[in-house]
């Protein structure tokens, strides 16, 4: 097959997931997340990005997110955190997706020049190629927050986020975190069991 170059995901379903492993001969292949390959190249990552406690006052501050790559198909994970984030926080949650009129009952705006305000956080839905490219819009629009979903890594554009001055939280679930900080899950990220659409104040 050659050398692994480069780990980006092929899916950002809450199920089990694939990375997209790209080689060194520029062809890429599908391979299981739980694979040892997969685990092997996963430990290779260098970049960390925020600490927890980072993470919670990346949370606690904002108070607008905009969902880049936003699904109005139930089915996606976007949908699922869509849902969340306007059940469970206070957040002005709007939603990116060219394709879309309406998500979830609210507008689904083009691209992020389009929308009303500028976001605290941007929370992205994209394969981790279209990372460089959702960056360089977040700098146009003058966010300064970029939140890489669950399963999308692109190290190359986190350094480069953060040359640019951006913060930047990659492969992580803005939902998982949120429920964590906010009594919804153990800290080791287990469900509690407690079922709320409590808005939590912050």
């Amino acid at each position: 097959m050659g050398t692994a170059t480069e780990v980006s995901t092929g899916s950002t379903s809450d199920v089990t997931e694939s990375q997209t492993v790209q080689l060194a001969n520029g062809l890429t292949c599908d391979i299981p997340a739980s694979s040892p390959l997969a685990k092997l190249l996963k430990s290779q990552r260098t970049w960390v990005g925020p600490t927890a406690k980072e993470r919670l006052g990346i949370l606690r501050n904002a108070k607008s997110i905009a969902i880049v790559g936003a699904s109005p198909n139930p089915a996606r994970s976007s949908y699922f955190v869509g849902t969340y984030l306007l059940q469970s926080s206070d957040y002005d949650v709007y939603f990116v997706n060219p394709n879309a009129d309406e998500i979830l009952g609210h507008k689904a705006y083009p691209d992020l020049k389009s929308l009303p305000v500028v976001p605290d956080i941007v929370d992205v839905f994209r394969k981790a190629s279209d990372i460089p490219s959702v960056i360089d819009e977040v700098l146009e629009v003058g966010a300064k927050t970029v939140w890489v979903q669950l399963g999308i890594w692109n190290q190359d554009a986190a350094v480069y986020g953060e040359s640019k001055g951006l913060t930047v939280v990659m492969d992580r679930c803005i939902k998982v975190e949120h429920a964590r900080f906010h009594g919804g899950l153990h800290l080791l990220g287990f469900d509690t069991g407690v079922i709320t659409a409590r808005k939590t104040v912050r």
